[in-house]
């Protein structure tokens, strides 16, 4: 069996599916592993320190993908790309079927295997293959040191001689796995954290890393089966608001982290109640790129709205991209491993197993 990768358009994305500790477990497997040339010289892994390992390095992206069986990627590739994809070979990435579902509907008649790796199942054997948490976990690290990066005072309470420094009060907007790894880094570095989210299970969690739960009163249980938040109601909404407004005159830090899977970002954070923040505070808005949890976010820009800064970006794992590669390419690893028939050496599509039915693009 082939696997292979060719190079993302580093300017869009740095992160790459394939590191040499990961081609050396395909290798081991049994996989024979093909990459484009200088595919991980942006991290420092260069060329012969893959070929070391058994690697094949390609300077031919069109016979790459033409003859591999499984090809992994962050992405979808571009159309001139994806067309040299052959009838059924294998293709594994993060494909935001939403978005890209009259494209790949095409591709899908012409018997290639698609799976998007954002549709894994929330259970327990899936989570080793879990891009959706070990990215956002990331995302979360990073989103509160940029944001603090841009506050221009001390994080943590100062007490010295010529008086006291108080703690930074930081609100995480939505206690999912980005926003919790966002309230426990802030409390490492000392500020006063608070959090809200539309599931009341999240309050056990905010609390076991030292956040303060804001509760709407009368507060309703967003949550699916599958554990994702879910729409709220305008009552919710209304109660939710009259909170945030009241909770915002006193914050310096905000970080957004509010998704709900395939639509766009919900507006939680409104004009007036960015007009009522202090000059200085920064918000970070880790749904810029689904529209943004405020109503004035715009996409890699700072916006100052009277000294509030509201930072956004396309692709914060871009700024962590050896630690975000590592992660990615350990979960389509766990996934590759579970989708691959050891004995008869080839990719077993079994529809009886959820994480691959529910992946696999119809």
């Amino acid at each position: 069996m082939k696997i292979a990768s060719v190079s993302e358009d580093n300017k869009v994305e740095k992160r790459i599916a394939i590191t040499p500790e990961i081609a050396k477990k395909y290798i081991s497997l049994g996989f024979e592993v093909t990459l484009s040339e200088k595919y991980g010289d942006h991290l420092g892994f260069k060329d012969d320190e893959y070929q070391k390992l058994g690697v094949k390095i390609s300077n031919d992206e069109k016979k790459l993908l033409t003859e591999s069986d499984v090809i992994v990627q962050l992405g979808l590739l571009p159309d001139d790309k994806i067309s040299l994809i052959n009838e059924n070979q294998t293709f594994i990435g993060v494909l935001n079927y939403e978005i890209n579902k009259d494209k790949l509907s095409a591709y899908i008649k012409k018997k290639i295997n698609f799976f998007s790796l954002e549709l894994l199942p929330r259970i327990t054997r899936a989570q080793s293959m879990d891009i959706l948490s070990s990215q956002a976990n990331l995302a979360g690290y990073k989103a509160v040191i940029d944001s603090f990066s841009n506050f221009e005072k001390a994080i943590p309470m100062m007490m010295t001689a010529a008086g006291t420094v108080p703690a930074a009060k930081v609100l995480i907007v939505g206690a999912g796995v980005a926003g919790l790894q966002a309230i426990a880094t802030a409390k490492r570095m000392g500020a006063i954290v608070f959090a809200t989210d539309v599931r009341s299970a999240s309050k056990e969690q905010v609390e076991s890393l030292g956040g303060k739960f804001l509760t709407v009163e009368g507060s309703e249980n967003l949550e699916t089966e599958g554990g994702y938040a879910k729409e709220a109601s305008e009552d919710f909404k209304k109660k939710q608001e009259d909170l945030l407004s009241e909770t915002l005159k006193k914050i310096d830090i905000v970080i957004c982290t509010a998704l709900i899977p395939g639509k766009k970002a919900p507006i939680i954070i409104k004009e007036n109640m960015i007009n009522q923040m202090h000059p200085g505070s920064v918000i970070y808005d880790l749904a810029a790129v689904q529209g943004g949890n405020t109503a004035l976010t715009k996409v890699d820009k700072i916006v100052d709205i009277d000294g509030v800064r509201i930072m956004g970006e396309t692709n914060i794992l871009n700024k962590l991209p050896i630690s975000a590669s590592s992660l990615y390419a350990k979960n389509v690893f766990n996934f590759v491993v579970n989708l691959y028939d050891k004995e008869k050496k080839n990719i077993n599509i079994n529809l009886e197993d959820e994480i691959i039915a529910k992946t696999l693009l119809k």
